[in-house]
């Protein structure tokens, strides 16, 4: 891998410790790391010209569900609350297989690098037809983003009061077994690594308390994270009232699902009492705001959670429940709900765009990643902030509110995937042909 210089940058936000701005600034990568930030640095290796461009770290994708990408916009499921949007997507899922999985997962990680995206968390929590989670991780590989895949479980089907149907329920043994071999095979815990397993049953109404409780000790034990959904809307907090007596904070509390090493999709209806729990027990969370308007869930007290304490990070959800896989998108969209629910000045483009990143990193447990500073991961965005979106635009930093919504060039771990507005490690085309072809055939079987 040959250095890169990123040459005369207009505006470096590095979000780092003391959020340092640089103007008319180079960068210089080697060796998969940030060697130097300065103005006038030499040259050597490729030089990437970043005159009209702004710089920030890569962002950071904590909660998707990438097999979703084959299921945009599936008429039954546009209008629907998340029950019965899971009620009418689930058969359609169940006919997903490994061919399905991999297409679904380069499609929707495409989607996010152009969105400046450089590593994502991956939620699968269904293995229908053979599919493994080794099909997604195949895909991230192929397309060299950094990988953060979690290994999702369904146990109650409906025969045993779940919500999914018990074609897409595994056995709790089977599902431990194989938590243990995606961790023994693919998960990387040292510093710069490219993927990294966590252990993820899908949510309260689809697994048991004693799947909870072992994914917690199994994933303790090989010293992964752990994933799951948790207060999305007022029909899963009614459903932990009547199923567990409880609230959704409180059982996740008392099957040790709180903690650094925890981080919760979701959290829409946490109350004043969780974010304090998740504020003592550093227990992170995902916000999703489309998907959160998309399903009418709610806005996240986003606002309390942070000025508590808690680790926030953001995340696209499943393009089934945003209908697009934008994280820039998404980033803006966490600025303007703060913004209805509090007011114009509860949150800056910066805060949210440091939550989309350094956020991120804090929550997937990531120290190598998410700001810019030497001895980092050379893990970066360009914002080419000349075109038609940014004119007249007063602050290249406040690219949240007048910017463009894909990159320039995108880089990961010193290897350019994106440039000029093209991905550089797919034949894209192909692979949009290839996921339209599946999903005709999905419908046409329904």
């Amino acid at each position: 891998m040959s250095p890169i210089l990123i040459r005369n940058a207009r505006k470096i936000l590095t979000m780092d410790d003391a959020q340092s701005e640089h103007e008319s600034c180079d960068i210089l990568l080697r060796g998969g790391v940030i060697a130097a930030i300065g103005p006038n640095l030499p040259p050597v290796g490729e030089v990437i010209e970043a005159s009209g461009c702004l710089v920030t770290p890569g962002l950071i994708n904590t909660h998707h569900h990438l097999y979703q990408s084959l299921t945009k916009a599936v008429p039954g499921g546009q209008d629907a609350l998340l029950f019965g949007w899971l009620r009418t997507l689930y058969p359609i899922w169940a006919r997903f297989g490994p061919e399905e999985m991999r297409v679904s997962a380069l499609t929707g990680l495409a989607e996010l690098a152009l969105s400046g995206c450089t590593m994502t968390s991956d939620h699968l929590y269904l293995y229908p037809n053979g599919a493994r989670l080794d099909d997604t991780i195949d895909a991230a590989t192929e397309i060299g983003m950094r990988f953060h895949p979690t290994r999702g479980a369904m146990s109650i089907g409906e025969s045993a009061g779940g919500l999914p149907p018990d074609s897409l329920v595994e056995s709790e043994a089977a599902i431990l077994d194989d938590c243990l071999r995606v961790i023994d095979a693919f998960h990387d815990p040292n510093p710069g690594a490219m993927v990294r397993v966590g252990v993820a049953p899908c949510s309260p109404f689809s697994v048991s308390r004693e799947l909870m409780r072992d994914a917690a000790l199994l994933a303790r034990d090989k010293g992964v994270r752990l994933h799951t959904h948790l207060a999305e809307n007022d029909e899963d907090v009614a459903y932990s009232l009547a199923k567990f007596g409880c609230r959704p904070g409180q059982y996740a509390e008392d099957l040790g699902w709180t903690g650094e090493d925890v981080w919760h999709a979701h959290c829409v209806k946490l109350d004043a009492q969780e974010i304090d729990l998740f504020a003592r027990t550093r227990t992170g969370d995902a916000h999703c705001p489309c998907s959160n308007c998309r399903l009418g869930s709610g806005i996240a007290p986003v606002r309390a959670m942070r000025d508590a304490g808690v680790r926030v990070g953001l995340g696209v959800d499943g393009s089934a429940s945003n209908d697009t896989g934008s994280l820039v998108g998404e980033a803006r969209q966490a600025l303007l709900l703060q913004r209805v629910a509090r007011g114009a000045d509860a949150m800056s483009a910066r805060e949210a765009l440091w939550i989309a990143t350094r956020g991120g990193a804090e929550v997937l447990g990531r120290d190598d990643c998410g700001q810019i500073a030497v001895g980092k991961r050379a893990d970066l965005a360009l914002w080419d902030m000349s075109g038609i979106e940014a004119a007249g635009n007063w602050d290249a930093g406040a690219l949240l509110l007048a910017g463009p919504s894909k990159v320039r060039h995108l880089i990961v771990e010193g290897r350019q995937i994106v440039r000029d507005g093209q991905v550089t490690t797919l034949d894209l085309g192909a692979v949009i042909a290839h996921q339209n072809m599946l999903a005709r055939r999905l419908a046409e079987a329904m």
